[in-house]
């Protein structure tokens, strides 16, 4: 291309780019990059002139050569596919007609921030530096499947898609780009080298992540993702090296981080979660240090954290929706510490019904804490919810054993069954004394011991056998006998369960 073809503006920024200097085409009052359509020739580049900059511009002698533009209209396509860029490129507050063709484009430094573009096509991008589009307002999918930056990838602030029922349409080729539907930001297989920055992040649409590795954390702190009825981040089998922090992330869809790897925090504490017509939240088979719900708002939509593995979970009850799906899930520490009475609410929310590994899961949260007391309530109740599985019979020995030593858990119950009993014998054979077996070989009798012989079936007092009651009081001391056994059946078993679990 030669310079005489070139526009004013054009001429500007070709003389600038040999020595690496900035060309800001920018007015006080202008309406940013928004209004760049209506810019006129003064500051508009064509693409093509920006291309041929790239590939084989001018570069001054003992000169950085670098494209650095602000404030541009640029027009036509600009088509850098499978180009090997040796410079910088910064094209700040411009705005773009056309969809940027970057596919297979290997790049020192790519800065797109405060800009307006139909979309970015830049699937397997190769960024020796940073990738910024901090800022951009973008009506099309940003494709970066594949992409490869060895520094951070910067979008805080930016607007991706468009809200349903926008006046402004997007510009015919941005629409004839991709099919609906598509994910506004796609960064499937990508390999960031250090951080995703994108803190207030807007996206209007789904934003992909799935098999992306990070190098350093994921911020999405105060972004607002829109999807409704959809999934608004899918991070399937994502690995991040250090946090996903997602503090007071709004998320109207669902969010997905199955699989995921991420080894110190994931920090949803005063996060918006939502998904009422299914789930809010799929976090299963993932590896996390940290789980942080701490002051989330109550999660709208079914929450699945199946045989996922968390050090430290910390999240209170109300936190949780009305079905869960648990099965497999653990945990080391649970915060804050509460009662069990407080927590077993949500082991009842399980889609699958009654699950024993959750209940064995939260006992062992409790004894890590050193609370013994909460970790045998939760036992208990486990069992109690087992019994309604069992057939009737079995049912009915486990309504036994609880309401007598509440399964050994409550041993206290035998020694105040056995009190009311020898009170109950002792004060009947009191007022109707059993005659003698064999006069003038039977022992004195003594109420208490006889009732006591009668209740305790591996000691003898020697009462039993020498007298024998009459009538009605036959029959107690039958119910005297039966009731023993059972009694001490129903404690032995509970000894034995405690000795199982020591």
């Amino acid at each position: 291309m030669e310079i005489t073809d070139l526009t004013p503006a054009e001429r500007r920024v070709w003389q600038a780019f040999s020595v690496g200097r900035g060309v800001d085409f920018t007015d006080s009052g202008d309406g940013g990059a928004e209004a760049g359509a209506s810019w006129g020739p003064e500051r508009t580049v064509r693409a093509s002139v920006i291309r041929a900059l790239l590939i084989g511009g001018p570069v001054g002698d003992g000169e950085i050569a670098g494209l650095k533009l602000t404030g541009a209209r640029i027009t036509g396509r600009l088509d850098l596919g499978y180009g090997s860029i040796d410079h910088p490129v910064r094209l700040r507050s411009c705005h773009f007609e056309q969809v940027p063709h970057l596919y297979g484009a290997q790049i020192r430094a790519l800065v797109l921030s405060d800009s307006v573009l139909p979309g970015l096509s830049a699937a397997t991008l190769r960024v020796d530096g940073v990738l910024r589009i901090t800022g951009c307002r973008v009506t099309g999918p940003v494709r970066l499947q594949g992409a490869k930056v060895t520094g951070a990838f910067f979008l805080d602030g930016a607007h991706l898609g468009s809200p349903a029922g926008a006046s402004a349409p997007p510009p015919p080729t941005a629409a004839a780009d991709g099919p609906a539907g598509e994910p506004v930001l796609q960064l499937n297989h990508a390999e960031i080298g250090t951080d995703v920055w994108a803190v207030g992040l807007v996206a209007h649409g789904q934003v992909r992540l799935d098999g992306a590795t990070v190098g350093g954390r994921v911020n999405l702190e105060g972004a607002e993702l829109r999807a409704a009825g959809g999934t608004a981040l899918q991070a399937e089998s994502l690995t991040v090296g250090t946090d996903l922090n997602a503090l007071r992330l709004c998320a109207h869809g669902r969010i997905v981080l199955s699989g995921a790897r991420i080894p110190r925090h994931l920090n949803l504490a005063h996060a918006r979660l939502s998904r009422p017509d299914g789930e809010a939240l799929s976090a299963d088979s993932c590896v996390v240090g940290e789980l942080w719900l701490r002051d989330t708002a109550p999660i709208t939509g079914t929450v699945d954290l199946r045989r996922s593995q968390v050090e430290f979970l910390h999240a209170l009850p109300d936190v949780w929706p009305e079905r869960v799906r648990i099965d497999g899930l653990s945990y080391r520490t649970l915060a804050p510490h509460l009662p069990a009475e407080q927590r077993l609410p949500l082991l009842e929310r399980e889609t699958e019904g009654y699950l024993p590994h959750s209940y064995e899961q939260l006992t062992s949260a409790y004894r890590v804490a050193g609370d013994d007391a909460a970790a045998r309530t939760v036992q208990l109740t486990k069992l109690r919810r087992h019994r309604g599985t069992l057939i009737w019979y079995a049912r009915w020995w486990g309504h036994l054993q609880d309401a007598a030593v509440g399964y050994g858990f409550r041993p206290v119950r035998a020694a105040g069954w056995l009190l009311l009993l020898l009170l109950t014998g002792t004060t009947a054979f009191t007022l109707c004394a059993p005659r003698p077996l064999k006069r003038g070989e039977a022992p004195d009798f003594h109420p208490l011991v006889y009732t006591l012989d009668l209740l305790l079936p591996f000691v003898g007092f020697g009462q039993e056998n020498a007298f024998t009651p009459r009538g009605a009081w036959q029959w107690l001391a039958y119910l005297l006998i039966v009731t023993g056994w059972i009694l001490a059946t129903t404690v032995l078993a509970g000894i034995t369960r405690a000795l199982s679990r020591q």
